[in-house]
């Protein structure tokens, strides 16, 4: 009886090693391209555990050499450099077909050259990194393959707190957060803040997910919860999934998306407003300007204020210059003037989605400078619009408003106490 079962402990024991050495392989193995495999010859454990990957390619095999796309620089010239030839680069970019245009190489990109470690080195891997997060592998082994392939990011939290001086923009600056989030307040408050009438002293609170890859910030914001102190208003934004979307939200349940954004470009000042007597400078004379001016630099988005259909677009030599009009319902039309060219695929009779790019500010028609001369009438009447009501989108619905307001009164609290 003992004689078996020492034949037991023995075999149980030889398992155990067994499927240890089967873990740890696999565990090396993971998020790795099937293809890869062949590139490591598996010894002991301790070898296998020391090998580095970048881009799914195992570093150590290969002397790497990193570089960046200079001007005029394509594809081909740099694979020929490396020691392809012009027939080897064709049938590269055959393969490249459906996953990446060769084409689109740009200057100021990085890119990685992997080499083997012979007296002869003969290229075997080229990686041109697309954006800070996506790269495109081409393998220059055999018949040659090309994949797209992903860094692994990670999502940090975090938060600041501000005041305005001059604008949202500089106030990001000063508080050492990039400014692009500023531009994301904007997308969740242009249905309620005028942010071209910020004021002095506004506040804002924020907390935010930042996308990091490799240690170094993307501009990928995801915002947690946020509030606004302005004109003796405190407005808030609460994240909250509702039929499958995520909106956000006030304190009190409403949406913060309406039918028309608060005005049609992001972030430039107001250069003259609605009037009925408004000294003309081009004219130089008095007349009604029923809309409103923003200054911006030439080239700038324009977006659609809300959903609708394009019912003109032209050009008007003595006044708009190119402008456009978009009919919303049955009841409001905005229009567009002085643009320096038309988004592309609009026409008469386009159907356009709220802040959809609908043209780029320009200085054509009777203008001085680069400006947008916004219209909007309502019920075939000019109205000022700064002024313009916007109904919201659908509240949070009755049966989920206990768990609204739980996660609304934890972010309120949060945000209180930065």
């Amino acid at each position: 009886m003992r004689g078996k079962k020492r034949i037991y402990y023995i075999i149980g024991g030889i398992l155990l090693v067994l499927a240890a050495t089967w873990g740890i392989t696999h565990l090396v193995r993971k998020d790795r391209p099937a293809d890869m495999l062949d590139e490591v010859e598996m010894t002991d454990s301790a070898e296998v555990e020391a090998i580095t990957y970048k881009y799914g390619i195992p570093t150590d095999r290969y002397n790497v050499n990193y570089g960046i796309v200079e001007d005029r620089q394509n594809l081909s010239s740099i694979l020929q450099r490396h020691g392809l030839s012009v027939n080897d680069v064709h049938r590269l970019n055959e393969r490249a077909k459906g996953t990446f245009d060769a084409r689109k190489v740009k200057s100021g990109q990085a890119y990685a050259v992997f080499t083997t470690k012979d007296s002869l080195p003969r290229t075997r891997f080229f990686v041109y990194e697309e954006s800070p997060k996506t790269y495109i592998v081409f393998d220059l082994r055999g018949e040659y393959s090309v994949r797209r392939g992903e860094n692994p990011s990670e999502w940090k939290r975090q938060e600041v707190k501000g005041q305005v001086e001059s604008s949202l923009w500089v106030a990001m600056q000063q508080s050492n957060t990039s400014p692009q989030l500023a531009m994301k307040l904007s997308d969740i408050f242009g249905w309620t803040i005028d942010f071209f009438g910020l004021q002095k002293q506004d506040e804002f609170r924020v907390i935010y997910e930042q996308e990091y890859v490799d240690g170094n910030s993307l501009e990928n914001f995801h915002i947690l919860a946020a509030s606004f102190a302005h004109e003796d208003s405190l407005y808030y934004a609460i994240p909250f999934v509702q039929d499958g979307e995520e909106l956000y939200y006030n304190e009190r349940g409403n949406s913060l998306e309406g039918a028309f954004l608060k005005a049609p470009l992001d972030f430039y000042r107001i250069s003259s407003r609605f009037s009925n007597s408004r000294f003309h400078p081009v004219l130089k004379r008095y007349r009604a300007h029923h809309g409103v001016d923003y200054a911006a630099p030439t080239g700038t988005p324009v977006y659609a204020i809300g959903s609708g259909k394009v019912i003109a677009k032209g050009y008007e030599a003595g006044g708009g210059g190119n402008y456009l009009k978009i009919k919303h319902n049955g009841v409001y039309v905005s229009t567009y003037m002085h643009l320096s060219r038309f988004a592309k695929g609009i026409q008469v009779g386009s159907q356009v989605a709220q802040k959809e790019v609908i043209g780029y500010v320009g200085a054509t028609g009777l203008a001085t400078g680069p400006h947008l001369d916004f219209r909007v009438h309502e019920n075939g009447k000019p109205i000022n619009p700064l002024t313009i009501k916007s109904q919201p989108k659908k509240p949070i619905s009755p049966e989920n408003k206990a768990a609204f307001t739980l996660v609304c009164d934890s972010l309120v609290r949060e945000l209180q106490q930065l």
